[in-house]
């Protein structure tokens, strides 16, 4: 069987490093399965950016997934707590949710098995990155080995692979990346905290290493921001 006749489960949040990880499955050959949390983030204007790009890479199925995650709190996407304005921190920022990954690849670890999936695809990012523990290649691997435990496919011999291609990117290359794939990095969505007008503001962090990929790649930025970063 080759990849051409595979389904891959792509996680795609609405933002750019999600959008060129599902693209990176299509052209691996797989037939797209998408999912997007509606975790009750406060960039909740991220889930039309993912309906977009869903519908563009030509996903058979999108299931957005209700998960209301501030119930729990303890980040700034999901408690009532100030979004950094003042640069890219140092260590692991209060925008940071508490095991956030963990739970969607587990998500999205579920319908692969149902669907017969063996391929999972993440656009996490180990460079340029907020300092989150789970974008690291360490926490990838260690999910892959705990996908082989934890399913029935896993302990009958057919294992999962987790596919995070944009792991050793800088965000520069992944701009680079997305122009290669013919994507329109202006259907993505970025900001933590938008303004008013459906504009990123231009000053959190992931609006700051967003305008920087493009800046450092030589490319035009399409997003429109309230504050040029």
């Amino acid at each position: 069987m080759t990849s051409a006749d595979t389904y891959a489960v792509v996680l795609i949040s609405g933002g750019l490093d999600s959008m060129v990880a599902a693209a990176r499955a299509r052209e691996d050959g797989h037939r797209l399965l998408a999912l997007s949390m509606d975790y009750n983030q406060r960039h909740h204007v991220e889930l039309a950016a993912a309906r977009r790009i869903a519908h563009l890479l030509g996903a058979e199925r999108h299931i957005v997934m209700p998960l209301d995650l501030s119930a729990f709190g303890g980040s700034a996407l999901t408690a009532d707590i100030d979004v950094p304005k003042t640069g890219v921190e140092a260590g692991i920022p209060v925008t940071y949710v508490p095991a956030r990954n963990t739970i969607f690849l587990s998500l999205a670890l579920g319908w692969a098995e149902a669907a017969g999936a063996r391929d999972l695809y993440i656009g996490v990012n180990a460079l340029d990155y907020s300092g989150y523990p789970d974008c690291r290649p360490e926490f990838i691997a260690a999910f892959e080995a705990l996908a082989e435990l934890a399913t029935k496919a896993g302990v009958e011999g057919a294992p999962f692979r987790i596919h995070a291609p944009l792991q050793h990117m800088s965000k520069a290359d992944i701009v680079r990346e997305a122009a290669r794939l013919g994507l329109d990095a202006g259907v993505s969505w970025s900001c933590y905290d938008p303004a008013p007008g459906g504009l990123h503001c231009g000053r959190c962090d992931s609006c700051r290493l967003r305008s920087k990929g493009f800046q450092d790649a030589g490319l035009p930025d399409p997003t429109a921001y309230a504050v040029i970063p």
